[in-house]
Order: C-alpha cells, then sequence, then structure tokens
C-alpha cells in the first residue's frame, strides 16, 4: 500500500472531530494540550452540548483555544477565567461553562479567583493543565514547579527553602465545601487517556446538574520548557512529576 491508498476515504479508520476547525494547532509537538482539546470535543460532541457550550480561556498557552473547538469562547484575562465563568454561567444557567487554565494561570495569578469560585460551588467545570512551567512565556518558573527543577528563572533548579515547594493547589481546592470533583489524571497513554475522557465527561455532566464546582487536573508535558524530547519528558514526567502530583480522584460525590 502506498501513500495516496493510505489516505484516501475508504482506508479511513479515524476521523477529525466535527468540533475541531481546520487550523493547524499553534502547539508544539508532543505537547499534551493537543490530546485534551481533543477529548473535550469529543465530551461535548458525545453529549450533544456544541450549541450550548461555553468555553472561557484565559491568556496562556491555550488562548487561542477558541481557533480549534467550534463551540462559544470568552476571552478572559490572565488568571480571570473563574471570574468570567461564574458571571456566564450566572447569566446562562441552562450553559455547559467550562474553563481552560494553565498552572501558572490558576496556581499563580489567579488563585484567588479559583479559590473564591471553587468555595462558592460555582457550577462550572475547570479543566486544569498542569505541566510545571510557564510554557507560552519562556519557561519561567511557576508555582508547580518541582523541588529542583530548573526553569529560566531558576536556572540552578527551584529551592524551596526559598521559594517554598510546589503548590498542590487541587488538595487546596479538595477540602472546599462547593467542590464536587477534584480528580489528578494524565494523556501520556491510551489507558490513561479514557481515563481522562471520562473524568471530563463526569465534570461537564456535574455542571449540567449543578452539583458544584469540578476540577479536572491534567499532568502534562512541556518539552519544550523542559528540554527534552516528547518521549523522554513523558518518562520524567511519570518518574518525577507524578510521586508529587499522584494520579487519582481527590474528591467525587
Amino acid at each position: 500500500m502506498d501513500t495516496n491508498n493510505i489516505v484516501s476515504p475508504e482506508n479511513l479508520v479515524y476521523a477529525k472531530l466535527e468540533l475541531m476547525n481546520d487550523t493547524h494547532m499553534h502547539y508544539c509537538p508532543g505537547c499534551s494540550h493537543g490530546v485534551v482539546h481533543k477529548l473535550i470535543g469529543e465530551v461535548i460532541g458525545e453529549l450533544g452540548l456544541q450549541e450550548t457550550t461555553i468555553g472561557i480561556a484565559p491568556v496562556g498557552c491555550a488562548v487561542f483555544a477558541y481557533k480549534y473547538l467550534d463551540i462559544d469562547w470568552q476571552e478572559a484575562a490572565h488568571g480571570r477565567a473563574p471570574a468570567v465563568a461564574t458571571a456566564v454561567k450566572r447569566l446562562n444557567p441552562d450553559k455547559l461553562v467550562f474553563t481552560y487554565q494553565g498552572d501558572g494561570d490558576l496556581a499563580a495569578i489567579g488563585t484567588g479567583e479559583t479559590i473564591h469560585a471553587a468555595n462558592r460551588g460555582e457550577n462550572i467545570a475547570i479543566i486544569f493543565i498542569n505541566n510545571g512551567i510557564y510554557g507560552m512565556t519562556g519557561g519561567q518558573m511557576a508555582p508547580t514547579t518541582l523541588d529542583h527543577m530548573k526553569t529560566a528563572t531558576c536556572p540552578e533548579g527551584r529551592d524551596i527553602n526559598l521559594m517554598g515547594p510546589p503548590l498542590k493547589i487541587l488538595d487546596l481546592l479538595a477540602l472546599l465545601d462547593g467542590v464536587c470533583l477534584a480528580t489528578r489524571q494524565s494523556v501520556h497513554s491510551a489507558a490513561a487517556v479514557k481515563k481522562t475522557k471520562r473524568m471530563i465527561k463526569l465534570a461537564f455532566e456535574n455542571s449540567l446538574a449543578n452539583k458544584g464546582l469540578s476540577i479536572v487536573e491534567v499532568v502534562s508535558t512541556c518539552n519544550v520548557g523542559w528540554k527534552m524530547t516528547p518521549a523522554n519528558a513523558n518518562e520524567w514526567m511519570v518518574e518525577n512529576m507524578f510521586p508529587v502530583y499522584p494520579m487519582g480522584d481527590l474528591k467525587n460525590i
């Protein structure tokens, strides 16, 4: 079978999602964002919510999410996605409203908005990408950066005596009464992708059922920021990120 036969319609075994626009993603090859985008699109499509979903995308690597998923989007200032989502959901209580945030956004400049939206039990879903670094702005240290991990702003490695330990923001949010789901997943393997998709679906269903705030943390790679190949980044994540940010549900009610 030559190349022309491989790409012919009758040999198609997996097609692009209808919700995905015909736009080449700007994400670095090997990045986890593209996989998570596809999972979100799959879940929205399976639930039949394309016309009733509103995504909130703040500043960060995913600021251009509106280019890739054909749903309604609202941009937000850096860290303010939960506040914007709160307003959107309260004005449109019948809509599915979710935010898509990185760790430099949610766990740093947006910590206040995130914690208070969770404490109020806002009926929104948060998809939280934790790759332990600021990706878009050049690989600076994030609140989630590991001890001794080197970044552009701590080239000798994070010193917890000076900078504190990695912030486990999901653990904090799970303690709040307004949170109904706090789960930590990944997309580094086929099995992990399936589990993450299930949890994204549950988070969206919780939002529609007005059960409170749901957050799905996806521990991810930033192979460019980490200065690794995609394969090595996956291995490094499993060996170093997972012990600090273990997989599983912290809260599911």
